[in-house]
């Protein structure tokens, strides 16, 4: 049986432990730049709105309707009105009704501009989708 020797050089092992190194080192490089801290940055900059509740004011006659607007980062929670005067719901019946269904609308995450007015209360949506738009350009995240 012949016996083999096999001659290894102290500069074959050298050269072999430096490219494992660099070859480990561009591995983990890469796996370091398609890592989750880039969705992180994206999912910063698709943000639309601060999330909080934010209000708007309707001058209606001699009274004011105070709407507030409640916002997730990318969404609208919910829509409804605070402090109404038992004055505004009896001079203006149909101001609650037509802001349930907007609400209901936008809560169903239809966008804002292709929501569905109903014929007899047009005026009066027309008017709390106005003011929620100004509610909304309160709370867009700027650049």
């Amino acid at each position: 049986m012949a016996k083999k020797i096999v001659v290894i050089q102290l500069k074959e092992i050298i050269y072999t432990v430096i490219f494992a190194a660099l070859g480990i080192l561009l591995i983990l490089l890469l796996i370091f730049m398609f890592s989750g801290k880039d969705s992180e940055d994206v999912a910063t900059e698709t943000k639309l709105y601060k999330a909080g509740v934010w209000t708007c004011a309707i001058p209606l006659s001699d009274t004011v309707i105070n709407l507030e607007v409640v916002l997730d980062e990318n969404q609208i929670k919910s829509v409804r009105m605070v402090n109404i005067d038992e004055t505004v719901t009896t001079m203006y019946p149909l101001v609650e009704p037509a802001l349930e269904e907007i609400s209901t609308q936008l809560s169903n995450d239809v966008p804002i501009d292709q929501l569905e007015l109903r014929d007899d209360s047009r005026y009066t949506q027309t008017l709390l989708i106005e003011a929620i738009k100004v509610a909304l350009d309160k709370a867009r995240v700027t650049p």
